[in-house]
C-alpha cells in the first residue's frame, strides 16, 4: 500500500509543486520549499502584539493544511509556550531571509515549558503536530511569503516565476 502512495505522490507532485509555485503570494498563505518539495497552507498573520500573544490559544483543531504564521518587525530571539493551547504543534522558526532555521516538533498541548526559537527570527509558522516531520520539512527550507522583504528573501514574492 505504501507503495502505490508514494507512486502516486510521484506522479502528483510536479504538478502541484508547479501549481503552488505559480501563485501568487498573499498574506493568508505561505509555500514552502525544500529537497523534500513544496507545500501550501493557508494561514492567519499573527502580525500585532495581542495576535501574536493569543495565538492558536483555545483552539480544538486545526485544519491540515492551514496554520498560523507569526511575524515580527524585525529579527529577534522568540520562545513559546503551549498555555491555553489544546492541540499538538510543530514550530517552524524562520529568519528574515526566509529560511527555516529550527524546527519544534509536537509541542505538547498545555504546556508551559519555554520553547526557544533562537536569535534572529523573524517569523514562526505554527502547523499541526507531527506534519513537519510526516512532509519531511526541515531546517534548511524556506518560505514565501509577501512579509518577507523581496531584497532579502531567498524565495521573493516578486520572483513569481521562481521554482
Amino acid at each position: 500500500m505504501r507503495w502505490l502512495v508514494r507512486t502516486v505522490l510521484a506522479v502528483l507532485w510536479p504538478i502541484l509543486a508547479t501549481q503552488a509555485a505559480a501563485q501568487d503570494c498573499r498574506e493568508d498563505a505561505v509555500f514552502l520549499k525544500g529537497d523534500w518539495g513544496q507545500a501550501r497552507f493557508s494561514v492567519e498573520l499573527a502580525d500585532t502584539d495581542a495576535e501574536r500573544a493569543r495565538g492558536l490559544m483555545f483552539r480544538e483543531t486545526l485544519p491540515r493544511s492551514s496554520g498560523m504564521l507569526f511575524l515580527y518587525p524585525s529579527p529577534r530571539r522568540v520562545a513559546f509556550w503551549m498555555k491555553n493551547t489544546l492541540i499538538p504543534l510543530d514550530m517552524l522558526f524562520i529568519d528574515d531571509a526566509g529560511t527555516v532555521v529550527r524546527i519544534h516538533h509536537r509541542a505538547q498541548p498545555g504546556d508551559l515549558t519555554a520553547i526557544p526559537g533562537g536569535d534572529g527570527v523573524l517569523a514562526v509558522l505554527e502547523i499541526g503536530g507531527g506534519l513537519a516531520e510526516a512532509m519531511g520539512i526541515t531546517a534548511g527550507t524556506v518560505l514565501r511569503h509577501p512579509g518577507f522583504d523581496a531584497k532579502d528573501a531567498v524565495w521573493p514574492c516578486a520572483d513569481e516565476n521562481a521554482d
